[in-house]
């Protein structure tokens, strides 16, 4: 492929995955501050899929390139950005744009990767590693022998979950569909099927003082449930709204609808604690804190995945032009793992 050649994956508007168009052009350049990052593996998350569906929160008006996060290498930098940086491996979190070959990015937004770990491997972590790291110590403190419930636990996110719980120490139970739950109980988890079990009621049996946090990224009515599952002294954490993925309507509702009932929830005398977890809370308003913290967290994950307390799990890893089968395989709910881009070769 010539040198010069940049390809992209466009989302053109509210479309089925084979509607993803592939466009090329000149690779872009790098401005004052930025880098020209070489894409070599980026992911396929439920951000994208409800982009697709005109579904995401604060999605950019259509066309545009979708791509929450990547993995790959600076091939060039504008002005006043270290030289050093060439040759660098990265990951960067972007929420759009990913789905290209090449990337111009905020050199302050890059977190370097550690050698040893395969770039595909590190895309599995970035999004999902930061949003459970963060969620897992920022938000809920977990501490040793503590209790917890995750609901997808084979999740993307659900997964790296479990496994940052596990090395803080604490007993997880997890939600899952019944074929999952052989692999679960192998990483220790006490699986509950929301398909055919009564929820609740089941993890009432197995904590029946309440569990010290809940990791929720479901929303709908069933988020009820989750609060009056928490112990006295318990958080939740809300990180999304499945529920309402396919419906129709306004995108903002669901989400204003969850911000409302964690603020009467906070509000009330028990001791429990409820959040909705953005990545990207106090971006705006501090960025060199943001991108602080941003790196000194996807460092831990990163140290955590080399030291193997979290292990990649890479459900498919498809060529970036085949954007469309992979966005299928995603959705399919057949898989365990991340669906990964890779890069031009």
């Amino acid at each position: 492929m010539n040198a010069t050649a940049m390809v992209e994956v466009v989302l053109p508007g509210k479309v089925e995955p084979e509607g993803l168009q592939v466009r090329r052009g000149a690779v872009p350049a790098a401005g004052p501050g930025q880098v020209v990052v070489r894409m070599e593996a980026t992911g396929v998350s439920f951000a994208e899929q409800q982009m697709r569906r005109g579904r995401y929160y604060d999605q950019p008006p259509f066309p545009f390139v979708p791509g929450y996060d990547l993995v790959g290498t600076v091939t060039a930098v504008g002005e006043g950005v270290d030289a050093g940086l060439v040759g660098t491996r990265v990951a960067a979190l972007l929420k759009v744009g990913g789905w290209a070959s090449h990337v111009v990015a905020d050199a302050a937004d890059l977190v370097p990767v550690p050698d040893g770990i395969r770039a595909a491997e590190a895309e599995t972590v970035v999004i999902n590693g930061i949003t459970a790291w963060q969620m897992l110590h920022r938000k809920a403190r977990i501490r040793a022998g503590q209790t917890v419930l995750v609901h997808g636990a084979n999740g993307g996110v659900g997964s790296v979950l479990v496994q940052l719980a596990h090395a803080a120490g604490a007993n997880v139970i997890g939600t899952a569909s019944a074929r999952h739950h052989a692999a679960l109980r192998e990483q220790a988890v006490t699986p509950i099927d929301y398909r055919s079990e009564n929820v609740p009621a089941r993890v009432r049996e197995l904590a029946p003082g309440g569990v010290d946090a809940v990791f929720d990224h479901v929303g709908g009515r069933g988020i009820v449930d989750s609060w009056h599952l928490l112990a006295p002294g318990g958080t939740l954490v809300s990180y999304g709204s499945a529920s309402t993925r396919d419906d129709e309507g306004s995108k903002q509702w669901p989400v204003l609808k969850l911000l409302g009932r964690v603020w009467l929830w906070n509000a009330l005398p028990n001791g429990r604690r409820a959040y909705f977890f953005n990545v990207w809370a106090g971006r705006a308003l501090n960025r060199g804190r943001f991108q602080d913290r941003l790196r000194a967290d996807l460092a831990e994950v990163f140290e955590a995945l080399r030291r193997g307390e979290i292990t990649a799990r890479i459900a498919a890893e498809l060529p970036l032009t085949q954007a469309a089968e992979a966005m299928r395989l995603a959705e399919s709910g057949t898989i365990a793992g991340k669906v990964v881009l890779r890069g031009m070769s």
